[in-house]
């Protein structure tokens, strides 16, 4: 396996990409190296001539051997890109010569330590009842900078539905309250059968590419500025971890279709119109199918409280915070303590003003 470092011209230190430019920095002398445009594309490839490939699963393939230029250290790894363990310099994979699928696009990061320091003090001061130790998350020690693979699909879809249209009318109904006859008017509504066709592009559906981050959290980060993506380049991920996906293309396939469904039945019961609509079968077909694999960046922060290990990501373009917090019962005790103290005080203000009046 060949890998790739980047010495630094001035010092020989290994530079690493800075958010929010486009130059590899140096950490120790400042130096920076500008990125190069190498007038490549981003491309669309086609899930069908892919589908008919020879590869092998993901989960067959050996750990990267990484062979530090600085320190020597030999050390396996199945990420595309993490730092030396013994001299903390960045390490990049070369993922072109392997059986697995190349990243066809990167979204660089965008929010730089300082930045991310920010978005976690505002999240954590929104956070009420949360202990005060959750500030520790803010410290930059907490956090590392990941690359996490997604998978995006897009299709030409022509959907032919069956199902029904509902129309309301008025009936009077007659009724009895207390001995005394009634009428009002009712609802009702009445069906009619209904079918046809309707169709949609879809472009983009993303779909995490890993298992091992937390999807719930991972998807509240959304919206990804996605058309500022950049062709891949493998110095966007020095200095940066990178994981390698673990979700197959065709289990991503299954998502994405998963996720156009609720579209596309919109789409027919709009074409069905009527007051109310009921859609019994939908049969879709999906043509000019495309994907690709893309990087999006992800600063991971760790927090350990009462023995337990909290999640928290922050999208490294836009600094949407998601994850996981703990509560803290002393401060819910407190704040339900005052909420009575309070109930009890304006009881007490009513009964003296009753009995002063």
């Amino acid at each position: 396996m060949t890998q790739s470092q980047y010495p630094c011209a001035n010092c020989g230190a290994n530079v690493e990409f800075a958010p929010g430019t486009t130059v590899l920095k140096c950490p120790y002398c400042g130096a920076e190296t500008p990125l190069v445009p190498t007038g490549r594309q981003i491309r669309e490839h086609s899930y069908t001539e892919f589908a008919g490939l020879p590869r092998k699963p993901i989960a067959a393939l050996a750990p990267y051997t990484f062979t530090c230029k600085g320190c020597g250290a030999i050390t396996q790894s199945d990420k595309i890109s993490e730092r030396c363990q013994f001299c903390g310099a960045p390490l990049v994979a070369d993922v072109s010569d392997t059986d697995q699928v190349v990243p066809e696009a990167v979204l660089p990061f965008g929010v730089d330590r300082p930045a991310l320091r920010e978005a976690l003090k505002k999240w954590v001061a929104s956070r009420w009842f949360a202990p005060n130790g959750l500030k520790k998350v803010t410290e930059a020690e907490s956090s590392h900078s990941t690359y996490l693979p997604h998978w995006t699909y897009d299709a030409s879809t022509v959907s032919r539905y069956s199902g029904q249209r509902g129309e309301h009318y008025w009936v009077t109904e007659t009724y009895t309250d207390n001995g005394e006859t009634k009428t009002r008017q009712v609802q009702r509504t009445r069906w009619y059968p209904a079918g046809g066709t309707v169709a949609r592009d879809f472009d983009d559906v993303l779909i995490t590419g890993t298992t091992r981050v937390t999807a719930k959290y991972l998807d509240q980060l959304e919206p990804w500025p996605l058309p500022a993506a950049e062709p891949y380049r493998p110095e966007y991920l020095a200095g940066h971890e990178t994981l390698r996906y673990d979700v197959e293309p065709e289990t991503g396939l299954g998502a994405a279709k998963a996720r156009m469904a609720p579209v596309i039945e919109g789409d027919c019961r709009a074409d069905i119109g009527g007051d109310e609509q009921r859609v019994d079968e939908v049969r879709t077909q999906y043509d000019n199918l495309t994907f690709k694999l893309m990087l999006l960046p992800v600063w991971i922060a760790c927090y350990l409280h009462a023995g337990r290990t909290y999640n928290i990501m922050v999208n490294g373009r836009t600094g949407e915070v998601a994850g996981e917090r703990p509560y803290s019962a002393a401060k819910i005790a407190a704040a339900v303590t005052a909420a009575v103290l309070l109930i009890a005080a304006i009881v007490v203000l009513i009964v003296l003003d009753k009995r002063s009046s």
